[in-house]
């Protein structure tokens, strides 16, 4: 295949590689799927909207011949990965996936480690005040929580919020001053997140961890099997521009 490297951005990582490719003369085409109201656009052409899934992805690989694509997008964005993932394997195009490592607990950290959304809502129900993280899409799951919620989000959630909750709407990345007074402000008690790695909102644990906060984590989907995966920019240049890593 003789096309443009196709990324399935939407990430800093996707920008970051977008960027590092057009630099080195590769030409460069980022998919972004349209969910964000404004987004931050990458280095070199974008296209905006959605493939139709695995079928859909695969016939415009076929169309488009990318000479590879490389899925850098959220690393909770699993049905993207497992799409990709089951149109390289009928196209033949190379895949790699760039999949920024999750958090490591630091010493003072209090985690608490759940296997998805309605988990977390069920480990924070009994607390007096809870700041949610994880994103506007999914957070109807926490809708039936009955204390302080304030949600955060890029754009506004289309899926109901708890009673009385407060919105903020905001894009990092945030300053540990500024999430050290949001949790004092709102008197949180516990925070939760999913495990998004990076530095963008890292802040928030730090936060956490100097005010005895405790976190709740959603874990994240592991990668499909057979898939090529590196976490760092650096490494997914070198797979692209020279071959596999």
């Amino acid at each position: 295949m003789s096309g443009p490297v196709l990324v399935l951005g939407g990430t800093g990582e996707a920008r970051e590689l977008a960027a590092a490719l057009v630099a080195a003369g590769v030409d460069v085409l980022t998919s972004l799927a349209g969910r964000v109201a404004d987004p931050v656009l990458p280095a070199g052409a974008t296209r905006v909207g959605g493939f139709g899934g695995a079928d859909g992805l695969a016939a415009w690989i076929q169309e488009h011949r990318p000479r590879a694509v490389v899925d850098a997008t959220h690393p909770f964005a699993a049905r993207i990965t497992a799409s990709a993932a089951a149109a390289a394997a009928v196209t033949g195009v190379r895949l790699l996936r760039l999949h920024r490592p999750g958090w490591t607990a630091q010493p003072g950290d209090d985690w608490r480690w759940v296997d998805s959304l309605a988990g977390a809502a069920a480990a924070v129900a009994g607390h007096r005040s809870v700041f949610v993280t994880t994103g506007r899409q999914g957070v109807g799951a926490f809708a039936g929580l009955r204390g302080r919620v304030l949600v955060r989000a890029v754009d506004p959630p289309t899926e109901p919020l708890p009673p009385g909750a407060t919105l903020v709407l905001a894009r990092g990345p945030f300053s540990l001053a500024d999430e050290r007074a949001l949790l004092r402000e709102h008197a949180v008690d516990v925070v939760v997140t999913k495990d998004s790695g990076g530095h963008m909102t890292e802040a928030k644990l730090q936060a956490a961890r100097e005010l005895g906060v405790p976190v709740v984590l959603v874990r994240r989907p592991r990668p499909p099997d057979g898939v090529t995966v590196v976490d760092s920019v650096a490494a997914a240049v070198a797979w692209t521009t020279g071959g596999p890593a």
